[in-house]
Parts: structure tokens; sequence; C-alpha cells
């Protein structure tokens, strides 16, 4: 049982965390609620998320990726365009406005930060891909994430393009340039440091994403008490089925694109999970931050980045397990 718990205590997290904000927010008339909606605020929190997972990133890494940026490229474009390109055609589909926009966020927010790299290594594959495919996604999301979905968005809720964008470069990409700074400086704060405590530091920041999900799910059950929520179970099944598409073909183009242009198999590897994960802090941001999508009237908007999360979390498990028995064809040396 312990064993089991250290492996899939974040996803019981989650579990645990959706309805428990969901049912405290729908049934509470105290002062508790309020308290923590005024005094949670997600922007710091993922600010402080990221910077810790950035600091646990291997900089080192990323020259030997840098050297054949190929993989990177392709990852990066399946991640932040093949991906939106997919959500825009299905965003209209989804049944209520909360899911549409929930949709979009969930696509168009950058590859995570520890998972990828992650079942990378659980794969035996390429771990300085899928690093330099997170870091470089993370930082040009503040610029793609927000017009990717002005163009989804713009017509059914309120849209602020250039706040959205500078909000995600206080909260996203400052906080991931501090803390690759601080992994390279002379302090005690440094790579070492975060090599030897990356485990605790990733449990801290992980605890911090169930808060920001609690919080996301507060407000959510706010909504349900006022019984304009309008989100049934058909509509729910739906948009999960359209982030496991998603996700699935990421995975598959990943793989299979990676192949055609003959990329080494450890590099497929890493393409094939860091070309079709998703964040769950930015999305949360997006979906509940004031300044973006958290007063637009939209509070189930954080239940398709909620399950596009946990299904990667899953599906990804399962697909390790099978690339970690796939190992590269030996070519017998005819010259001798």
């Amino acid at each position: 049982m312990s064993a089991f718990l250290r492996r899939y205590w974040f996803l019981l997290g989650l579990l645990v965390m959706i309805p428990s904000g969901l049912t405290t927010g729908n049934i509470s008339t105290g002062s508790f609620v309020t308290w923590w909606l005024d005094h949670i605020k997600p922007r710091w929190i993922t600010a402080f998320v990221l910077f810790l997972m950035t600091f646990t990133l291997d900089s080192r890494q990323f020259l030997v990726s840098l050297r054949k940026p190929g993989a990177v490229l392709f990852a990066g474009v399946v991640n932040l365009g093949l991906l939106p390109l997919m959500a825009l055609g299905l965003a209209p589909l989804q049944f209520t406005t909360d899911l549409q926009v929930g949709l979009m966020i969930a696509a168009t927010v950058p590859c995570t930060l520890a998972a990828a790299s992650v079942w990378t290594r659980k794969a035996e594959g390429n771990d300085a891909v899928s690093l330099l495919v997170t870091l470089s996604t993370n930082i040009l999301c503040v610029v793609i994430t927000p017009l990717w979905l002005s163009q989804a968005t713009a017509r059914v809720v309120e849209f602020n393009l250039v706040d959205m964008t500078f909000r995600l470069v206080l909260v996203v990409l400052i906080p991931t340039i501090i803390g690759q700074l601080m992994r390279l400086s002379p302090t005690p704060l440094n790579a070492q440091f975060a090599a030897q405590h990356k485990i605790p530091i990733g449990v801290v920041a992980q605890g911090m994403i169930l808060m920001l999900v609690f919080t996301a799910s507060l407000k959510a059950g706010q909504q349900l008490a006022t019984g304009t929520a309008g989100i049934g179970l058909d509509g729910l099944l739906f948009v999960w089925a359209c982030c496991l598409f998603l996700h699935l073909t990421g995975a598959a183009v990943g793989w299979w694109g990676s192949r055609l242009f003959d990329f080494p198999l450890s590099d497929r590897k890493a393409i094939l999970f860091a070309a079709s994960q998703k964040t769950l802090p930015i999305g949360v941001l997006l979906a509940t931050e004031p300044t973006m999508f958290g007063n637009a009237g939209v509070p189930f908007a954080i239940f398709p980045m909620i399950m596009y999360h946990t299904t990667q979390l899953v599906v990804d498990t399962l697909i390790a397990h099978k690339l970690s028995s796939i190992q590269p064809v030996e070519v017998p040396n005819i010259s001798a």
C-alpha cells in the first residue's frame, strides 16, 4: 500500500481535491470559502510552482539537444501548433462555453515541466530532448498561447490579448528564467542542491498544484450553488473524449512523424511524450486568474485541463512501460 501511495499520491489527491472543492463551494455558507478565495492567489502559487520545477531541470542537458535541434523543433510544433489547431475545430462542438474555453486552454498550454522527462526516462528515451522541449515551450507559450486563445474564444468571452500576454510574462516567463539562473548560481541554492533535493522539491510543487485545483473547484462549486452551471454529464464525457483524442493524436504524430524524419529511437520516445503532454499549473492559472478567464463567467473551464492532465498520467504510464521494452535494432558489421 505504501508503494502504491508513493507512486499515485498526486492522482489520488486530484480525485480528493476536485469533489471536496466542489462540495465545499456548493454547500458552504460560512466565511471559509470567502477567506480562501480572497487569500489564495493562483498567480503567485503558479509562479512559485514554475520556479521550483524549472530549478530542478538540468541545464547541462539542454546543450546536448541544441547540437541536433530537429527533434526539439518537431515536438514543439506538434505541442504548440498541431494540438491547438485540432482543438480549434473541436471547441465549437462542446456543449457549453465553459468546456469550449477549457478545451482550448488544455490544448494551448505548453509541455509539462516534470512529467515529460519522467516518462521519457522510464521509457529509456533521450531525456535531453524532453527537457529542452519543456523549457522552450514554457517560454514561447507567453506569446503563442494567448494568440491561439484569442482566435478561439474572443467571440464567446471577454478577452484581452495584451493583458494576458503581460500576465504570462510575469507569472510564467520570469519565474522560469529565475529558476534556471538560481540553478546556475554559485550560491547554496545551486545545481547540487537541486539534484540532492529534487524529489522533495517536486512534492512541494505538486502539493501546491493540488491547492490550485482545490481553489478552482471551490469557485466551480459556488457556481453549482447558484443553479446556473449548465454542465451535464454528457458534456463532460464528450470533452473528456476530446482531451483523450488530442493527447493520443499528439503522441501518435510524435512517434510516427519522428520516424519519417528518421530520428533515433531514443529521440522518438522523448518526442512522443513532449509533443502530447500539457502542464497543469499554467492551465489552472488561465482558467482561474481574474485577469484572464477567472471573471469571464466560465468557472468550469478548469475541468478539461484537469481531465487532460489526469488522462496523460494514466495513459503515458502504460505507454512508457511498453516503450521501455523497445530497443534499437543492432545492425551487424559486415565490413570486417
